[in-house]
């Protein structure tokens, strides 16, 4: 585990325990799991084919803490990037990571290009990104949430009717801010979205729950939290079978002998809650 991390406020972790997603078993199961999974792990990945044959190459958009950011020595680090070493640790090859514009990740672009292996960017499964990407089980349960400056009034949706709201491009939170007749500024991530909110040009930015924690220390509150049942997923090119299982066989090794726990508490800031 890296350690430049910030943890979540004491509250709004609380919150965000609720939507974790992950199992907890006894010693003796979790070795039993721990080794069946290795044995299926090694068939499922028998016939996985890399675009850099030793390497699994990730594409992500940082800042997005805590699951992908920088950190003090530049390295890009992350939820994301714990759970993506984990898959590159089963497959038994290195991780590398290329940062790239969210659009390229969530349409699939990326993937169609061979710019990557996976994409790893906090990506809400829908209907419309899976006609274009393989995703694997969901690792992570979101909803949205309204950061605002400390003071401010703003705290629902009939609030930030006529205001300015920040929101990331092609993310469901755009999405949804436009779905719910609000004046959304659409930026490329979530550092413009933040310094837009610094210097008044929008009154709030609307985003997933779990990044806008880190803010709160900087003058802003988490004003509201959206329930919309939204869960994450690692993507891979169409058609990717070979890769998807073994993403999956990942996700189930990490979830019962419980490095998935260990990751999640390290960046969340509090233990994951639920199965």
């Amino acid at each position: 585990m890296k350690t430049a991390l910030r943890l979540i406020p004491l509250g709004l972790a609380a919150a965000l325990a609720l939507t974790g997603c992950a199992s907890s078993s006894s010693p003796a199961a979790s070795t039993a799991a721990t080794e069946g999974s290795s044995a299926a792990s090694t068939a499922a990945t028998a016939d996985v084919t890399l675009v850099d044959p030793g390497k699994l190459t990730v594409c992500t958009n940082p800042p997005y803490e805590p699951f992908e950011f920088s950190d003090a020595s530049g390295n890009i680090v992350g939820l994301d990037i714990d759970i993506v070493g984990e898959v590159a640790k089963d497959l038994g090859v290195e991780l590398v990571t290329t940062v790239t514009p969210f659009e390229g990740i969530q349409s699939g672009a990326n993937l169609d290009t061979g710019s990557c292996d996976v994409v790893a960017s906090g990506i809400t499964i829908t209907p419309d990104r899976q006609a274009k990407i393989d995703f694997s089980d969901p690792y992570f349960n979101a909803d949205q949430g309204l950061l605002v400056a400390e003071g401010s009034d703003l705290k629902d949706i009939a609030s930030l009717k006529g205001k300015n709201i920040a929101v990331q491009q092609a993310t469901t939170g755009e999405t949804w801010a436009k779905d719910n007749g609000l004046e959304a500024v659409t930026f490329e991530d979530l550092g413009l979205q933040i310094q837009a909110l610094k210097t008044g040009q929008v009154d709030a930015v609307v985003n997933d729950i779990a990044v806008l924690g880190p803010f709160v220390s900087q003058g802003f509150k988490v004003a509201a939290n959206f329930s919309t049942g939204e869960q994450y997923g690692l993507g891979v090119k169409k058609g990717n079978t070979a890769l998807v299982t073994a993403i999956n066989t990942t996700l189930a090794r990490i979830h019962a002998d419980g490095t998935y726990d260990a990751i999640y508490t390290a960046r969340i800031g509090t233990a994951p809650t639920g199965s």
